[in-house]
């Protein structure tokens, strides 16, 4: 239910070669999705996603702690594959869309923790409440693109949040308060930035 995000992994850029400079990134949506899942009283786990959003992304490889990462989400594009409970999330019950049309994640600090890993905190803000999330981050590939030969990030981010933490906490703890996100995808080197 929160995405952001997601995105969060990106910042794994950290992790290659020193560049000495920040570089602009640019998410792949054909190759990114944000999903997040929970529980159903104990008889199932609900899964859904968030289809329209945007990020901006600043990569600095000699320093990782220097990258930024934003992203906005647009709360009425969830999808859980059924019609009448996408209605009820969107309604005021739960992320109350006509007044809080957006889903936002704002990266605060990046660790790495790993070879191949890091962590990324930020501000995730959800019907109007900011609350602390740390994704870690898994850094999946980090090459030129076979097909494209542009440099080019796989990743994937997880966090956990509470829900009712975010005021949607209607039915919590029949229906699962907390919340797994994951964010996979790839980001490519941004052309303003390839040739510096």
């Amino acid at each position: 239910m929160k995405l952001a995000a997601s995105l969060a992994a990106s910042l794994a850029l950290g992790l290659i070669a020193p560049a000495g400079a920040a570089d602009s990134f640019q998410f792949d949506p054909s190759h990114t999705q944000i999903l997040f899942e929970y529980d159903h009283l104990g008889f199932s786990t609900t899964q859904g996603t968030f289809t329209d959003w945007q990020g901006t992304l600043s990569v600095d490889e000699a320093e990782p702690a220097n990258s930024r990462l934003s992203v906005t989400i647009v709360a009425d594009s969830l999808h859980t594959g059924w019609a009448d409970r996408d209605a009820h999330l969107r309604s005021a019950d739960f992320f109350d869309v006509a007044t809080y049309p957006t889903v936002t994640f704002a990266s605060t600090a990046v660790e790495r923790t790993g070879d191949e890993t890091l962590t990324v905190a930020g501000e995730m803000t959800i019907r109007g409440t900011t609350q602390p999330v740390v994704f870690a981050v898994e850094v999946n590939g980090l090459a030129d693109h076979p097909m494209t030969g542009v440099r080019t990030l796989g990743f994937t981010a997880t966090t956990q949040v509470s829900r009712s933490a975010f005021g949607l906490g209607l039915f919590a703890p029949a229906v699962g308060d907390a919340v797994t996100i994951r964010v996979s995808g790839e980001a490519t080197l941004a052309e303003t930035d390839r040739d510096s």
